[in-house]
């Protein structure tokens, strides 16, 4: 006699659970097709459900390249922060913290590149995390020198975040350029200052 194996019920995926399946899915489907010839029938077919689905979660295909965009800048935030947290001097906290943001774009580097690349769409949400950045730094900077005016704590950290981006923009084209040299590249202009540079006879 044979016996019919009858399938249990289908686990109900909690909401959050599948909205970080959908936007996993839909930052491998922009980085295999670009954000134009992506389409949100593929990243339902890839997370494995359908498309009223996929709209209850989120509305358009902008509305999930933004959602990825959130999650880089909660997660950016997270690794600096916690990075700096474990250094036991100011200059271990800046190092650390920088070393920290080139590591993170390393493991989301197709995700990176994507936002750049669409900077019509990513521009204003891009905007938001370099001021994340910066405001962090600027509380790194005025923790460790006190008593500084706020504008030149800002100006110092805009200077930092924009040499992070633009060494992250430089990797992303020589892919020679490890995390730990651009690290070294940033501080050595930061922190020690071109000034304190060994010069050439």
């Amino acid at each position: 006699m044979t016996t019919q194996t009858v399938p249990g019920p289908r686990r109900r995926v909690p909401r959050a659970e599948r909205e970080r399946q959908i936007v996993d899915a839909a930052v491998a489907v922009f980085g295999e097709h670009g954000y134009s010839g992506a389409s949100m029938d593929t990243v339902a077919e890839r997370v494995g459900v359908t498309k009223p689905v996929l709209y209850a979660h989120f509305r358009s295909k902008e509305a999930l390249l933004l959602a990825a965009i959130t999650r880089a800048r909660a997660e950016l935030l997270e690794v600096t922060a916690r990075a700096a947290g474990e250094a036991d001097d100011p200059e271990s906290m800046l190092r650390g913290g920088t070393l920290a943001f080139f590591t993170y774009l390393d493991r989301r580097a197709p995700a990176w590149q994507l936002f750049c690349s669409e900077a019509g769409v990513t521009g204003e949400a891009l905007e938001e995390i370099r001021a994340q950045q910066t405001d962090f730094i600027a509380g790194l900077l005025a923790a460790q020198v006190p008593g500084t005016e706020p504008d030149r704590l800002t100006g110092w950290a805009q200077v930092i975040v924009g040499a992070a981006e633009r060494l992250a923009v430089w990797r992303g084209q020589d892919e020679r350029i490890t995390a730990a040299q651009a690290t070294d590249y940033l501080m050595e202009v930061a922190w020690t200052g071109l000034a304190g540079l060994p010069r050439a006879r």
